[in-house]
């Protein structure tokens, strides 16, 4: 990671330690849209002693700050995203994989009449189907 984003966190208030750079290096330009398990798992790796709650902290620190979003679209656990733009998410209902899907207009463009005097604070849309990979396999088992 380049000393100016390094800078850019140490200005939002984050301490920069080894363990916190090797979470923010996970997550730059992550699209695979990861738990706090699955980034515990790649960051021990490299350190062996951290514990899941410097991954927790960090990932809560991060969603204080607006620079990842915390997906609420898979029940059994918690899934963050560092692309904070607007968009929306396809889910593979055969391997779990997300994807993002950018729509045009933005969910945030509902009319205010159908909002029913509710103040839009985030949207999202999720759409579930099966990607290319699940299909080959469910043809495969058809024949």
């Amino acid at each position: 990671m380049n000393q100016e984003k390094i800078e850019k966190y140490r200005g939002l208030g984050l301490k920069m330690t080894p363990q916190r750079l090797a979470i923010l290096e996970y997550l730059e330009g992550n699209k695979s849209h990861p738990s706090a398990e699955d980034i515990y798992r790649h960051v021990r790796s490299q350190f062996p002693s951290m514990s899941f709650a410097t991954v927790y902290n960090t990932l809560e620190a991060l969603k204080e700050r607006g620079l990842v979003q915390e997906l609420h679209i898979d029940p059994s656990k918690k899934r963050f995203d560092p692309d904070t733009s607007p968009h929306n998410h396809l889910i593979c209902l055969g391997c779990h994989k997300i994807i993002d899907i950018f729509t045009t207009p933005p969910m945030n463009s509902i009319p205010q009449e159908e909002l029913q005097g509710y103040k839009l604070i985030s949207a999202q849309v999720v759409l579930y189907g099966l990607c290319p990979e699940c299909q080959e396999k469910e043809a495969q088992q058809k024949d």
